[in-house]
């Protein structure tokens, strides 16, 4: 199982939210597929997922409050839940470590 989301650093970049588009439980996604819709004051944006599996359960809250995604991105600000497919494509995802090198 694997808990998605955008990066505190990301939510700062989009601005504040005011509409999640949230993913149906049980719709099967692909690695690089839309997941989600954010729509922030600045512009909407889509979110992929990172890799292949199912939605297991999308994050109900921010229907009605979409700025859990700034106040609290790795925390209740959460998008979905997915079983994964393949955990070998975790190998291909940055760590903590690696993405603040990334984001400089």
């Amino acid at each position: 199982m694997a808990t998605v989301g955008i990066t505190d650093y990301a939510q700062e970049q989009l601005g504040d939210l005011v509409f999640v588009e949230l993913p149906e439980t049980g719709r099967k996604l692909a690695k690089g597929d839309t997941a989600v819709v954010v729509e922030s004051v600045k512009a909407a944006s889509d979110v992929y997922a990172p890799v292949d599996g199912e939605i297991t359960e999308a994050n109900g809250a921010l229907s009605s409050d979409p700025s859990l995604v700034n106040s609290a991105a790795t925390g209740d600000g959460w998008l979905w839940k997915m079983k994964l497919a393949n955990e070998s494509q975790l190998e291909g995802l940055l760590d903590e470590a690696g993405y603040q090198a990334h984001i400089g």
